[in-house]
């Protein structure tokens, strides 16, 4: 290998840990904000999954005149009006659309938090291994925090919880860079 392609490789792992360490402080800024306005970024995320949740609904029922001709028709009709009597019911009942969407929280935060862990067990010989396992620790954490509270906490939970785990990921990615920083500067 030459030695200007061994730089461009040098250059373009610098500037992936240069993106990973600018989107890390991104991360962070995001997981405080969403802790200062708790309410009001549980009702945001609120409103942007209803949306999803429409998108998705009218996307299965284009589909489902594309497929009009294979037999599959009634049934991606029956899941497209799905969709959208869900999501609309989420967008005229916001509190018990918030809810269902802390409980739902509650179970992706747990999942996340043990992937997180093994994760972390895989990467346990590389510098920042342990961030890792204490961003699973902790999402497991704010999971069983989530569960134990519902549902009279689902006005600001969201936000808050969401928050401390955005700002843990991006804590622990920030020192995973850091890492990575210095192990390429040690090549």
């Amino acid at each position: 290998m030459s030695t200007s392609s061994v730089g461009s490789v040098g250059s373009i792992a610098n500037g992936a840990v240069g993106w990973s360490i600018a989107l890390s402080v991104v991360l962070i800024l995001a997981g405080l904000f969403a802790i200062a306005v708790p309410p009001l970024v549980g009702v945001g995320v609120l409103l942007v999954v209803a949306w999803l949740i429409l998108l998705s609904g009218a996307v299965h029922l284009v589909f489902a005149w594309s497929t009009r001709t294979t037999g599959g028709m009634i049934w991606e009709l029956l899941l497209g009006f799905l969709y959208l009597a869900i999501g609309v019911d989420v967008l005229v009942h916001p509190a018990a659309g918030l809810a269902a969407l802390t409980l739902i929280l509650a179970l992706y935060l747990f999942v996340e938090g043990v992937l997180e862990l093994i994760f972390g067990f895989r990467l346990r010989p590389r510098a920042g291994a342990a961030w890792v396992m204490l961003d699973g620790v902790v999402t497991l954490f704010l999971a069983i925090l989530i569960w134990r509270s519902w549902p009279s906490s689902s006005e600001w939970v969201i936000g808050t919880l969401v928050g401390i785990s955005m700002l843990f990921s991006g804590t622990s990615r920030l020192f995973l860079s850091l890492a990575a920083r210095r192990g390429l500067a040690a090549v």
